[in-house]
């Protein structure tokens, strides 16, 4: 009696995982297709004026592959690069001026702000220097993009020109991720896939939903816009700098859009399972608002959605249940279909696609170690610096 109550609890749980696996595909914003790609464009007459902020701490190692698409950007307007070099202790900004004289191209400006002051994330007191350097210049739009973005030549060129024809406040492209080693090929993928789950990008697109993203590392924004909004004072406290960014200019009224990049990579690697983790925990717990009620939603959700299909599979064929096994396996399948586009998009073997449950597990822990170390008080640590607070930890890089 007690062996088929259980049997029956995994059916049922199996079916419900089905039933949202099933609205999931459906429902939420078709966030599971890739061709969400910068919008149709036409060539202004006139190309305006663009100053490109790129906030930059210890970012040496990453500098000589990136800093150089910047300058080398193949824009017909008037464009001016500021690299705000926030308290380095790797030389960034020297290596900074040395790639400038270097190469040439598009004038390189290098000044650092200082260290932040109390409520202000590090990235975010680097961001409102630059843009404070660049409004002496009076640009149209400003160019947020991070270190470690490089960006094909005609990168700027296709971001303006696609904010002018939509007529959009604020364009953005999610970077493509480094994915050569083993780890960042299992997990990269993956957080992509479930950053466009929370935030469809279709959605984020259409004036009247609510939904609201960006990617930090790739935002073209309306000077006029940020000025509206009060970016980046009005989110100086954010850890998710760039989803809060875009919520402060949509809900000024501003018309925004998010898309996969075609040619704009990051160059950051992440070799190892820790240096992944790190990037995911640091800022997990801060997506859930910090709130212990959310946190225990999310992992119920998790464990419903990507969990319960592979392990009904396998009590269903251990006991001869097919009642368990069959919506197990058509929600593993539906899971695996949906994942994908993404694989492909990132030119991944497709085997991968049936391992998402394991991933999925991964984050679920990840998300549970960011709350611990919350509940813990450390504070967090990013590129040398301590932040006492632990909702004040910068979203860099």
């Amino acid at each position: 009696m007690g062996q088929t109550a259980h049997v029956s609890a995994i059916v049922w749980t199996a079916a419900a995982s089905l039933a949202a696996w099933l609205w999931l595909l459906l429902c939420q914003g078709f966030f599971w297709r890739t061709d969400v790609r910068l919008p149709y464009r036409e060539e202004p007459e006139e190309w305006p004026s663009v100053c490109v902020v790129v906030p930059a701490r210890d970012e040496a190692a990453v500098l000589p592959a990136s800093l150089p698409t910047l300058l080398a950007q193949d824009y017909p307007g008037r464009a001016e690069v500021f690299l705000v070099d926030d308290g380095s202790s790797d030389g960034t900004g020297e290596l900074a001026r040395e790639l400038a004289r270097r190469q040439g191209g598009l004038p390189l400006t290098v000044d650092s702000p200082g260290e932040p002051p109390a409520g202000w994330t590090g990235k975010l007191w680097a961001m409102r220097h630059g843009i404070g350097l660049a409004r002496a210049r009076d640009p149209e739009y400003l160019l947020l993009t991070d270190a470690d973005i490089a960006h094909a030549p005609d990168s700027l060129r296709a971001l303006v020109a696609s904010a002018r024809t939509g007529g959009f406040d604020v364009v953005s492209q999610m970077a493509r991720l480094s994915v050569e080693s083993r780890w960042e090929r299992l997990v990269v993928p993956a957080f992509v896939y479930f950053f466009a789950q929370l935030y469809p990008f279709r959605r984020i697109g259409n004036r009247g939903a609510r939904t609201a993203a960006a990617a930090g590392g790739c935002v073209l924004l309306r000077t006029e816009s940020a000025e509206r909004a009060r970016v980046p004072d009005a989110i100086r406290h954010a850890v998710i700098d760039d989803v809060a960014l875009a919520r402060a200019v949509k809900g000024d009224g501003g018309h925004i859009w998010l898309g996969l990049a075609e040619r704009v990579d990051s160059v950051r690697p992440y070799p190892r399972l820790r240096d992944l983790w790190r990037m995911v925990s640091r800022s997990a717990y801060a997506q859930l608002r910090h709130n212990p009620l959310l946190l225990a939603g999310t992992v119920l959700g998790l464990a419903l959605v990507y969990l319960v299909p592979p392990l009904a599979v396998c009590v269903g064929l251990a006991v001869g249940s097919t009642a368990a096994a069959v919506p197990g396996a058509l929600a593993w399948l539906v899971m695996a279909g949906t994942y994908v586009p993404m694989l492909r998009y990132y030119r991944q073997p497709l085997w991968l696609a049936p391992l998402l449950p394991f991933t999925a597990f991964l984050y679920l822990l990840m998300t549970v170690d960011s709350a611990v170390q919350h509940y813990r008080g450390r504070g967090a640590a990013w590129k040398g610096r301590t932040y006492a607070r632990p909702d004040a930890v910068p979203d860099e890089g």
